[in-house]
């Protein structure tokens, strides 16, 4: 059994059955709206701010070729997704050796923190601006959306896809009286397409405006979210869902295109046309929209927008982090843990550099973040054009030639211009450093190793044979070895399942005590907060899903031979579980562990200890 990429989400919302051609487009509508935002976010506004008031609208020519980058490479990456039904982390997962995918999974786990790094830094100085709250406060207000994923998602798909479509909303009105107010020169605007560099500054920020928009994670995300579609797998219906895909990307990144824009445009209306060179703050734009545009409704617009932009890449911010983990590992974790995780490794060293520095260098933090997120996106661009180019894994959906040669273009523009913001950097740190033999052993070994790495998966195809390897990408392993004994001793046993690589030990250990004349008792706690609130009267994703796998078990153990029931509970285990024995006359429960204990049991959950003294019969566990 192959694990499927947000389980809990997957083939949720279905395409057919649609009676207009309006309803079918409009089923597939949503997923490059949640990609939209990524290319809208915090960040974005800090290198569009210092793009215009600095160069004015000289580096628009970056923001349409990013654009068109992008919406390239999305599109890409939903095919992926839709033809081989797996995300870019599984596919990698799929094709590389355990070492080379743990390197590529802390690379990108490195830029969703360099993506949250804005998030939360935007979010913060929005609700500085709107509020007053310090900004130390507002970093850590950001905390309290931890939660806010569970609940959308719990709440299905389609309404976290309005959720985030009324925030693109907001932002897009905001930016629409923005251009009103500003009045910017269209001819000077349409010269602003014109490609030009003016200086190493320029490059510096164009850079980062293009990690802004074309972003590593939102390809890992595309790739998972259109599997959220339900439709029909023959060769018609994939290439109806890719035609439709395309149409939503191309909507969506356009409208996040005109986002961009307008803030360049904004900055350059107002702070280059008055000689203010120096604004990269987010914080000083505000200050300075007022008296320079002559209505308060442009700082409190602009402000609102902030939030909401910060707001809704938090949401995708996370889900991209679930699948990276989930891909990479073949790891699940609590989401709330999944998402602190995330959150504290952007909140630590915005606290920590806003204490020491100050405020001032928020909008330097926010370009940094960019520029990391443009190192990284070769690391995922070079596999994903590799996969989507391969015949065997697309199954006859392969790009064209033309396509294949247009993704490599970018692909060779975006690392080149990497290779030299990092050589440049690094000149410079060499140059200016009172010890540079620090650096010779530390920033110039790990460029360099960053380098083969880079060459490894560029080339690395072309000389590998053909294998084809079956991996298993959940924690849901079915594939499970059962030993067979005529010892019979217990008539009733309980066994508790999670549908992890636990199970075969616990069962198989059942199976000794009871043989093939035994009744067994299959058990599963669904554990999702809407089983915690709702009880047995959930109809989520996950409960359907787990229903599914324990009628797998049942059927399976039973072709080989053995007298099974099922048990699906609702709440936390260590208290449903005991509340199921108790109520039925078994002869004793069986239950697996993982073998973690301490730190390992706040990640992952523990249940043994608190079963063991809640039940009246004995506990067989078995450690796996």
């Amino acid at each position: 059994m192959k694990g499927k990429s947000l389980e809990e989400v997957n083939q949720s919302i279905s395409t057919q059955n649609k009676t207009s051609l309006f309803r079918k487009v409009l089923a597939f509508f949503g997923p490059a709206y949640l990609i939209s935002v990524g290319y809208m976010d915090p960040g974005n506004w800090a290198t569009d701010i210092a793009g215009g008031s600095q160069f004015g609208y000289a580096l628009l020519w970056v923001l349409l070729m990013s654009n068109i980058m992008a919406l390239l490479l999305q599109s890409l990456s939903a095919r992926l997704g839709i033809v081989t039904q797996l995300d870019l982390a599984q596919a990698s997962r799929d094709t590389y050796s355990k070492f080379v995918n743990y390197i590529l999974y802390f690379l990108a786990e490195i830029a969703i923190a360099a993506c949250d790094l804005a998030e939360v830094l935007g979010m913060a100085i929005g609700i500085n601006l709107l509020f007053g709250l310090p900004l130390i406060q507002g970093v850590m207000i950001t905390v309290l959306d931890t939660f806010l994923l569970l609940f959308l998602i719990n709440k299905g798909m389609r309404k976290m896809e309005a959720f985030i479509i009324a925030l693109v909303a907001i932002i897009g009105v905001s930016f629409i009286f923005e251009m009103i107010f500003a009045q910017p020169e269209l001819p000077k605007v349409l010269a602003g397409l014109i490609p030009s560099i003016p200086n190493e500054t320029a490059l510096y920020i164009a850079i980062g405006i293009i990690g802004a928009t074309v972003m590593p994670h939102n390809l890992y995300l595309h790739s998972s979210l259109v599997q959220t579609r339900k439709f029909d797998r023959s060769d018609a219906g994939i290439k109806q869902a890719l035609k439709y895909n395309f149409i939503d990307s191309a909507i969506a990144l356009n409208l996040a295109f005109f986002v961009n824009a307008a803030i360049l445009i904004l900055a350059a209306a107002t702070f280059y046309k008055n000689g203010m060179f120096e604004v990269a703050e987010i914080q000083d734009a505000y200050k300075f929209l007022q008296p320079y545009l002559g209505t308060q409704w442009a700082p409190i617009l602009f402000a609102v927008a902030l939030i909401a932009a910060g707001q809704s890449s938090t949401v995708t911010g996370t889900l991209a982090g679930q699948i990276i983990m989930e891909g990479y590992l073949n790891l699940r974790i609590q989401p709330w843990v999944r998402r602190i995780i995330t959150r504290l490794i952007a909140i630590v060293p915005a606290v920590i550099v806003i204490s020491v520095f100050g405020e001032g260098v928020t909008g330097k933090m926010l370009i940094f973040s960019q520029v990391i997120l443009s190192l990284q996106l070769g690391f995922a661009i070079i596999p994903l054009i590799h996969f989507v180019s391969d015949k065997h894994k697309m199954k006859g959906f392969e790009i064209s030639l033309p396509t294949k040669i247009a993704a490599w273009v970018i692909a060779a523009i975006i690392v080149s211009l990497n290779a030299k913001l990092v050589f440049d950097e690094l000149q410079g740190w060499l140059e200016s450093a009172e010890h540079p033999i620090i650096l010779w052993l530390t920033a110039v070994p790990a460029a360099i190793g960053f380098l083969i790495l880079l060459l490894y998966i560029v080339f690395n195809p072309f000389f590998r044979k053909a294998t084809h390897r079956i991996v298993n990408h959940s924690p849901h392993n079915l594939a499970l070895k059962f030993s067979k004994t005529p010892a019979y001793n217990k008539k009733n046993i309980a066994v508790s399942v999670d549908f992890s690589a636990a199970d075969e030990s616990a069962l198989n250990n059942a199976f000794e005590m009871g043989g093939q004349e035994a009744h067994y008792t299959l058990i599963h706690v669904v554990e999702t907060v809407g089983a915690m609130y709702y009880g047995g009267g959930i109809e989520d994703h996950e409960t359907n899903i787990d229903k599914k796998l324990l009628e797998d078990y049942k059927i399976m153990l039973t072709e080989k031979g053995y007298h099974i029931e099922t048990r699906l509970g609702f709440g936390k285990p260590d208290k449903v579980i005991p509340e199921i024995v108790n109520e039925t006359p078994f002869d004793v429960l069986v239950m697996g562990t993982h073998g973690h204990t301490g730190f390992k049991d706040l990640l992952f959950g523990t249940t043994v200890n608190k079963v063991r003294h809640k039940i009246n019969i004995p506990l067989f566990i078995v450690k796996n």
